[in-house]
């Protein structure tokens, strides 16, 4: 579904071209947490009371999101020191899990020690292992705005 202009919304994802971004989500539902990533891209644009292309895609998905329950938290890294092969195997369990065949380039990437599992975030991607979601995306930055939100997987 057309949103704005550039930013096209579909099932598990979005694509926008006025900011050069895609992103798409595997697993667990994650629509709440990219409702918070286009809001976030679109009120400079639009301003606090009304972000069209939220109140857009928040209709297409049919989610009752209000402003208000966006809630932000501070990612605070907790980076794994030895990264070895049983951890590599989880992270490949976890897209098994998902349905996901496409493995990461496990050279590239940072792992995170959470609560119950690992955090991996490459330059493309972040695999959630408790949570059970990958999200991928076409721009480096879009990591921070998504950790920035990921706290939001947990609600219903």
């Amino acid at each position: 579904m057309l949103c704005e202009e550039k930013l096209e919304v579909f099932e598990n994802g979005f694509e926008d071209g006025k900011f050069n971004l895609r992103v798409e989500f595997y697993g667990k539902d994650a629509r709440k947490v990219l409702l918070a990533v286009i809001r976030e891209l679109y009120v400079p644009e639009y301003g606090e009371d009304y972000v069209y292309p939220f109140e857009c895609a928040k209709e297409f998905w049919g989610i009752p999101l209000e402003p208000d329950e966006i809630v932000k938290e501070e990612f605070t890294p907790k980076p794994v020191k030895f990264l070895n092969r049983a951890i590599f195997d989880r992270l490949e369990e976890v897209l098994d899990s998902i349905g996901v065949s496409w493995r990461p380039d496990f050279e590239r990437i940072q792992v995170h020690r959470l609560k119950t599992g690992y955090l991996a975030v490459g330059k493309d991607f972040i695999l959630n292992e408790d949570r059970g979601v990958l999200f991928t995306f076409s721009k480096p930055s879009a990591a921070g705005l998504i950790l920035k939100y990921m706290g939001m997987l947990d609600e219903k």
